[in-house]
């Protein structure tokens, strides 16, 4: 076991979120010839390829998209290409693929098969000379930086900026893109946050729910996986629409749920049933200062609803650090997992 003071990587990487925001927007040009290929199809639906930490980002973008540009969201399973050999109609529509690594064979499968199937193809990636980026049409580097802890938290925030900036360029909303361009500074607000009181409840606890509603939702699916992955703490991460229908039976006295409440039309939702599960003996935490029986989480606001969930998921980054290390696990040496994981 490691000391518990000791530094990790990946708290090297969460500290160095800010700057790979900000070198990702200083160097714009390949968003923005992205989303003008994008709006001149005018396409009729947008299709996501992705796994794991880069299917959250996906699953932000499918929220982001579906609110500013009235398009239909379709995540496709890459083994439709790689392992089933299928071929897709995709002509009026957009394929965006998102790899940190880009090297995956069934991410560049399915980019390629994309790309026949007539869609405009784009790679959203760390590698801006990988597979994936030689695979598709247009690439947009996330200009992380090296990321040498095994668990993505900078390409994730990077991955998330970068398709918001898609979809601010794409539609010209002057508002979203004010919002991006101050991320830096909001980030790294939100990576001095980590939240004792969770660290606390989490302790000896078998598992735990994360919750979350639109872009919120996003990133209570990558937590729940950077529980696991990280603390080696079993989580599920539900709509919180969701959670209602089957999984709160399962909710005991002090069951730990962590929901993520961004700041808009969906916080009240979030919070409402917080409360609710809270009043069924939960231990429940909420990052909104409207709760009334859940314990109320520090947040930093973003001043838009589409990045507030950023700045919460780099705040929990830095929690879920904290707590392996406190639980005497290694954070950069995770379990069975490696830096770069290929499937077909």
């Amino acid at each position: 076991m490691m000391e518990r003071s000791a530094p990790s990587q990946m708290a090297a990487e969460i500290g160095e979120i800010p700057h790979a925001v900000e070198r990702l927007l200083s160097g714009g040009d390949t968003i923005r010839a992205a989303a003008r290929a994008a709006a001149a199809l005018d396409p009729r639906v947008i299709a996501t390829v992705a796994r794991g930490s880069s299917d959250h980002a996906a699953t932000y973008l499918k929220y982001a998209a579906e609110l500013t540009l009235g398009l239909p969201v379709a995540s496709i399973g890459p083994s439709v290409a790689s392992i089933y050999g299928a071929r897709l109609k995709l002509d009026r529509a957009v394929a965006i693929s998102v790899s940190q690594s880009g090297q995956s064979p069934d991410i560049v499968e399915m980019a390629r098969s994309a790309r026949a199937g007539g869609a405009l193809t784009i790679a959203v990636t760390n590698n801006a000379g990988s597979p994936l980026a030689q695979a598709s049409e247009r690439t947009i580097d996330i200009a992380a930086g090296p990321e040498l802890s095994v668990a993505a938290t900078k390409t994730y925030v990077t991955s998330v900026v970068a398709l918001l900036g898609l979809v601010a360029e794409w539609t010209g909303d002057a508002g979203l893109a004010a919002a991006i361009h101050a991320l830096p500074g909001r980030l790294a607000a939100a990576a001095a946050l980590d939240w004792p009181e969770v660290r606390q409840a989490l302790q000896g606890a078998p598992s735990v729910f994360t919750l979350g509603r639109g872009p919120a939702y996003a990133v209570a699916c990558e937590a729940a996986l950077k529980f696991k992955e990280i603390s080696q703490l079993h989580a599920e991460s539900y709509s919180s629409a969701e959670v209602l229908h089957g999984p709160v039976s399962i909710v005991g006295e002090g069951f730990p749920v962590l929901a993520f409440a961004a700041r808009d039309a969906a916080e009240g939702a979030v919070t409402d049933i917080a409360d609710q599960i809270a009043a069924k003996g939960a231990r429940v935490f909420v990052t909104s200062d409207r709760a009334a029986a859940a314990s109320r989480l520090p947040f930093v606001a973003t001043g838009h609803p589409l990045t507030d969930p950023l700045a919460l998921i780099v705040s929990f980054y830095a929690m879920v650090e904290r707590f392996a290390r406190e639980a005497g696990i290694d954070p950069d040496k995770p379990r069975h997992l490696r830096k770069v994981t290929e499937t077909r």
